[in-house]
């Protein structure tokens, strides 16, 4: 007879595992960004449905007033995106005669110095707006599914909390008697752990936006406090975002002030205060919150860009904060709790 019916799988053993929860989360992407992002949302949403409830709240009235205040947080930061790109379209005359001698110059240095008429540089011009427009229909594609998810994401957050006895119910089913007690601090500290990194990451903003409005009022840039929380919005897409936020700003500095310094100083308020959020403000305020390690918060950006995009970005630090739960309540997890742990990674 087999004296240890229980073998513990070895190492090599867990990669097919590994490798086909990879594929599934990579396949399935389409049905679980919506419902993580929900289920995000619900368990942030959890303790104020809770204390409503308890105050004689019917279930289904707790949860349209917290998902009315996610929807109309929502709608305030898509109004602050209008605002910028209606303020900046009063700009796009100006800026236009501003860069077309610019735009001349530049194409007359490129025929001196490459051999490359002004009618060729035209031609090629032509056939790249060409090109783009013909990608009209992968955008209005994306477009879609951007819809698509924002309309399944409040519903599996209403399913989620509507049925939340039947979810754990279920989990615990799952788990059995030797993980049974485990679970319901698991479930606990999730709740908590969500909720801390949900608060963290407006703290981010909020400082992240400050700073980005103090370097661009002192340059007097038009727009600055406008500018500059857009700008820290978008640090939710890491390293892009804040390229990308950081044009619009600059074209106004090189619009509106006559000295190429300006521009130059945009550039440096934002690079100097992504530096800051990058290597003192994120890690200290979000991961400590989540109390997961910085390689764990980093290896987690990268994961999820590689599985999910932008969604996998923002949805796998969570991740790995529910994940270092787990290894803080189960025995045979606690290996991995030694890279997940910040307070281990010394």
């Amino acid at each position: 007879m087999d004296s240890n019916p229980k073998k513990k799988l070895s190492s090599p053993e867990y990669l097919p595992i590994v490798f086909f929860v990879a594929a599934l989360l990579y396949f399935g992407r389409t049905l679980f960004i919506p419902m993580f992002y929900g289920l995000l949302i619900a368990i942030v949403l959890y303790p104020i449905c809770k204390w409503l409830e308890r105050h004689k709240w019917p279930r289904s009235m707790a949860i349209t007033l917290g998902l009315s205040i996610v929807i109309i947080l929502f709608a305030m930061l898509v109004t602050l995106l209008v605002l910028e790109i209606n303020a900046f379209r009063g700009d796009l005359p100006e800026l236009r005669a501003k860069l077309e001698p610019s735009l001349q110059q530049w194409q007359l240095w490129i025929e001196s110095n490459f051999n490359i008429s002004i009618d060729a540089q035209n031609e090629w011009w032509k056939r790249t707006t060409s090109a783009l427009s013909d990608n009209t229909g992968v955008m209005l594609k994306g477009t879609a599914n951007t819809f698509f998810i924002l309309f399944l994401v409040p519903v599996f957050t209403a399913l989620f909390l509507y049925s939340r006895g039947s979810f754990v119910r279920f989990l615990e089913k799952m788990a059995g008697d030797k993980y049974g007690n485990p679970l319901h601090a698991i479930l606990q500290s999730t709740v908590h752990t969500y909720f801390n990194f949900i608060k963290g990451m407006i703290m981010v903003y909020i400082i992240v936006g400050t700073l980005n409005s103090i370097g661009l009022l002192i340059l007097g840039i038009k727009h600055a406090i406008l500018f500059g929380f857009l700008t820290a919005i978008m640090t939710i897409i890491p390293y892009i975002g804040i390229f990308v936020s950081a044009l619009l700003p600059i074209s106004v500095a090189w619009l509106t002030k006559d000295s190429i310094w300006y521009p130059i100083g945009v550039v440096a308020v934002f690079a100097f205060v992504q530096y800051l959020e990058a290597n003192v403000i994120f890690p200290r305020v979000v991961a400590s919150q989540l109390q997961v390690s910085t390689w764990a918060t980093l290896v987690a950006i990268i994961v999820g860009g590689i599985l999910w995009g932008v969604s996998g970005m923002i949805l796998f630090i969570p991740f790995v904060g529910i994940l270092k739960i787990v290894t803080d309540n189960i025995t045979e997890w606690k290996p991995l709790n030694i890279l997940l742990d910040r307070g281990n990674m010394k």
